[in-house]
């Protein structure tokens, strides 16, 4: 036998629990974790469920599941736990969150697998390849943006990437490529300050005199930095920051909460509800 983890999304109704656990016992299958949600707001019921069985099994009780009356507009998903997710990072030049997802995957503390790096700049060549990992420099101008975006699509679906990761990736994505990449790319920005743009914002909240900074993980989508959120933090700080002490505690924010996104989407955690998730 070996584990999986099943995802299910569908219409919320009675019988939907009874209709899983019959099918699952009807192949003997064990079930090592389950959690579900009905979401009152679009009526919607979901469902992660981590079980062992063979293979036989799993497509017995996939069958069952779709053929139940209690089930209806299904999404229903089943992969091998020890399934690692193809992953693409897109970084520019700032390597924090580049640097801890690199070592944690290496270590094999994250489920992914990386498949490559892609950068508009050259600067963290060094660090990728230290971590023998295949390095592209995809350089963007407004002259090239098409062009650019399209290679960075190829090399996607050449290395058959299912999740894609901007790792402070300092570039706005075009609406067509946000729509390719919907619910599998990953953003990672600077949140909870009060709405500093441009260039420095942490010199920004401190001429404000913030108490609080932190960041906000998303997936991406057309509708800049407004996708659904996944995974935030925040860190309380005083007027004795200096600027340059509130961007090193901001960088550590947002490496941490880059890696839990990651780490909830490539553990199949994460289901999208309308505007929002739902997280397990």
């Amino acid at each position: 036998m070996a584990r999986h983890i099943m995802t299910l999304t569908c219409d919320d109704r009675p019988g939907i629990v009874a209709a899983v656990s019959a099918a699952l016992l009807e192949v003997s299958a064990n079930i090592v974790e389950n959690q579900q949600y009905s979401d009152l707001d679009t009526n919607l019921f979901f469902m992660r469920t981590v079980f062992d069985a063979d293979e036989d099994g799993v497509r017995s009780v996939l069958a069952a599941i779709e053929a139940s009356p209690a089930i209806e507009h299904q999404h229903l998903a089943v992969r091998p736990e020890e399934e690692l997710c193809r992953t693409l990072i897109l970084v520019s030049k700032f390597d924090h969150c580049l640097l801890d997802l690199l070592h944690r995957w290496q270590s094999g503390d994250l489920p992914i697998d990386v498949v490559g790096v892609v950068s508009n700049h050259e600067d963290t060549r060094g660090l990728v390849e230290y971590y023998g990992v295949p390095f592209t420099h995809v350089p963007v101008t407004k002259e090239n943006k098409v062009e650019a975006e399209a290679e960075i699509m190829r090399i996607a679906e050449a290395t058959r990437t299912e999740l894609v990761v901007l790792a402070r990736y300092m570039q706005i994505l075009s609406d067509d490529l946000c729509r390719q990449l919907e619910g599998r790319a990953i953003n990672i920005h600077h949140s909870f300050l009060p709405g500093f743009k441009g260039a420095k914002p942490y010199h920004q909240a401190h001429d404000r005199g913030v108490k609080l900074i932190g960041a906000t993980a998303h997936y991406v989508t057309a509708d800049l930095d407004e996708g659904p959120i996944i995974e935030q933090d925040v860190v309380r700080v005083t007027h004795a920051e200096t600027p340059q002490r509130l961007v090193a505690i901001g960088q550590d924010v947002e490496r941490r909460v880059l890696t839990r996104a990651v780490r909830d989407h490539a553990e199949s955690r994460v289901f999208l509800s309308g505007r929002r998730t739902i997280v397990f």
